[in-house]
Order: structure tokens, then C-alpha cells, then sequence
């Protein structure tokens, strides 16, 4: 089941939390003593950052894919540190991102160092709005699992926030690449808590088995390994990466919005539940794809009143982080999330590399 670490750093006693947290996803991604080591480092300094420089925020650390998948390989887990705050945001990133640059009574890590310690590092700060850090520790180095191909010029990255800060959340997302095809799905179990992650674990695993087939007929596959479950809204998308072609499928109240060039569209789930209330008919939706499009996909704990903005459609961010300020800007800490809330996004890789 998705296991998340949310830890509320409201006070020092938090930052040991976070370090633990981060020992505990390093074990369960099988990362060795050194990478484990990182990890912890990582989520320390960051959680220490949010009470110095933000007065607290919210650390989420997962295990998850790697951004970019090579064709013909198992997707080797990561240890994902984020960071969310709401606090006055980086006046200067350039130095803050100095190696070195640290402040009284921390580990002297710093950003600087923290981006050179993890496999992959993006940040997205706003004067008055927040800061928001994604960081991967991987058990080995990215670039040696990154495959050619127009596949590889996709990226994709989420963050998962249990509701309550329960242990596990009851929404899941994976991405599979099956040579130039690659599918993100959301799952969304019904209601939350452990039942509701079983549900959403089984549309994980069913996804893994068959990375090869269309979105409807994946749907389909995953109606049939939900069955005995509570059942799940799931979204399903597709990029043809050679043709430049999105196929979407969704059943349930996943949300997904693409933006093409700056303009977002809708695209539309039918009503049911995969499991248990399946549509007899399932429509895939179809879009050109291009290195301008960002596909955005959320659970229902996104607040409905959630509206994109320029930051969501930068094609630059790491996806995982644009899932990050996506979740930071649709709450608040008056107006939190009212379910276990994911937000999963597909981008195109900059030219010169994730």
C-alpha cells in the first residue's frame, strides 16, 4: 500500500521526525547505508529550512518511480523529500542554491549541497506565496537508467498527502513505459484509510502487469483486479511518444486538465466506479501531444475551486513539483485538504535533461 510520511514542522522536535521518516523510506527502497545517509541529511536540512526561513510547513516523503523510465528495465524506487510552505518565499534562489550557503544552527548542508547530493533537485519559490522542494535519492544515479528514444523525453512526478496524516493514503499513482508508449494512471480508492489504499494498490499493480495496453482497455483490465475491493476512481493516459499522440480514459471524479500551450482543457471521466459500478462503455479521449503540453491529473481532495495557473503549465519544473505548488496553491493552513489528496503530472524533459 502507499505508505506517506506527512510530518507537520511546526517546532525542532518535528525535524528529528523527518529524519526518521526518511530512514524509514530509504529501508523500504532498498537504499544502502550511504544512500540512506543522503536521505536523512536531505530531509533534515529541509525540514530545518521550513522552521528557520518559512515559520513551518509540511515535509511528505514517499518512495517513488524515477522521473524518467528507461525502456526494458524495472523502475527503480527513490526516496522523494518535498517540501511545502506558505511562508514569505526566496528573495534570491541563485544564492540560496550556492553551494555553502547555510544559516545559524544548521547542518551547514544548505540548499546548494542538498541539490548536490540528490539524484534530482528543483525548487519553485514566490516572494509572499511559499516555496515548495522536491528532492530524489535514488539507489543509483538517474542518468545511468535514462534510455534514448522519444519515451525518454517524457517525465512524470506526483505528491501524495494522506488525509488526517494517516499512514497510508488511499490514493496511488504509477507511470509504466512499454518502448515509445507510457501511461500515468491515478487511482482514488473509495472513501480512505487502509481499504481505500488496498483498492488503490491493486490498480498499481495491475498497471505494472500491462504497460502495453490502451487506456480503455487498461480500465478494463483494472475493473477486473479491483473486483472484491471497495473500489476506485481512476484515470488513465497515454502518450504515443513517436506519433505525438494523448489517449485518455476515466472513470470516477479524478480530474484531468492539459495544458496546450498555455490553455488548459478539461478532460472528461465517465461517472462509476472501477471495481464495482464500471461503465458498460468506456471513450478514449484523444489529443495531439507536444513539448509545450503539461497533463495534470488529481484526486478529489484537490478543493473543486482549484483553478491552474502559469506556474502548474511550466514545461521546465520538475512534475513532481509542479504537483507540490498545485497542492499549495488550491489550500491553505485555514483551508486544508479534505481527503487524501494526489496530484500526478506528465511534462515533457528539457532539452538539455531532467
Amino acid at each position: 500500500m502507499p505508505r506517506v510520511w506527512d510530518v507537520p514542522v511546526r517546532d525542532s522536535t518535528r525535524v528529528r521526525d523527518a529524519r526518521v521518516a526518511a530512514e524509514q523510506a530509504a529501508a523500504l527502497a532498498g537504499l544502502d547505508e550511504q544512500r540512506t545517509s543522503t536521505a536523512a541529511l536531505v530531509a533534515t536540512e529541509l525540514a530545518t529550512n521550513l522552521l528557520k526561513h518559512a515559520g513551518g510547513g509540511q515535509v511528505l516523503i514517499d518512495v517513488v518511480p524515477p522521473p524518467v523510465l528507461a525502456a526494458g528495465r524495472e523502475a527503480v524506487p527513490c526516496v522523494q523529500v518535498a517540501t511545502v510552505d506558505h511562508g514569505p518565499g526566496i528573495a534570491d534562489v541563485s544564492a540560496a542554491l550556492r553551494d555553502g550557503f547555510t544559516t545559524t544552527n544548521s547542518l551547514g548542508a544548505g540548499l546548494g549541497t542538498c541539490a548536490r547530493l540528490a539524484d534530482d533537485f528543483d525548487l519553485h519559490s514566490v516572494p509572499g506565496r511559499g516555496t515548495v522542494v522536491v528532492a530524489r535519492i535514488g539507489a543509483v544515479p538517474e542518468a545511468a537508467v535514462t534510455g534514448p528514444g522519444p519515451a525518454g523525453r517524457v517525465r512524470a512526478g506526483a505528491v501524495n498527502v494522506p488525509f488526517g496524516g494517516a499512514e497510508y493514503s488511499g490514493d496511488a499513482w504509477a507511470w509504466v513505459r512499454d518502448g515509445d508508449l507510457v501511461t500515468l494512471m491515478l487511482a482514488d480508492g473509495l472513501g480512505h484509510g487502509p481499504d481505500a489504499a488496498r483498492a488503490s494498490t491493486a490498480a498499481v499493480e495491475a498497471l505494472r502487469a500491462s504497460p502495453h495496453l490502451p487506456p480503455a482497455e487498461a480500465v478494463r483490465r483494472l475493473d477486473r483486479a479491483l473486483s472484491g475491493t471497495r473500489g476506485a476512481a481512476v484515470a488513465v493516459a497515454q502518450i504515443d511518444t513517436r506519433a505525438g499522440v494523448l489517449r485518455f480514459t476515466g472513470v470516477g471524479n479524478i480530474g484531468a486538465r492539459l495544458c496546450e500551450g498555455g490553455t488548459w482543457r478539461h478532460l472528461v471521466s465517465r461517472p462509476g466506479i472501477v471495481g464495482t459500478h464500471r461503465p458498460t462503455t468506456l471513450r478514449e479521449e484523444e489529443r495531439p501531444w507536444a513539448d509545450d503540453r503539461v497533463l495534470v491529473l488529481h484526486s478529489d481532495g484537490l478543493p473543486s475551486r482549484w483553478s491552474p495557473t502559469s506556474d502548474t503549465c511550466r514545461t521546465a519544473a520538475d512534475p513532481a513539483v509542479t504537483a507540490a505548488v498545485t497542492i499549495r496553491d488550491a489550500s491553505s493552513p485555514a483551508r486544508p485538504v479534505r481527503d487524501d489528496t494526489a496530484v500526478a503530472v506528465l511534462a515533457p524533459t528539457p532539452p538539455d535533461g531532467p
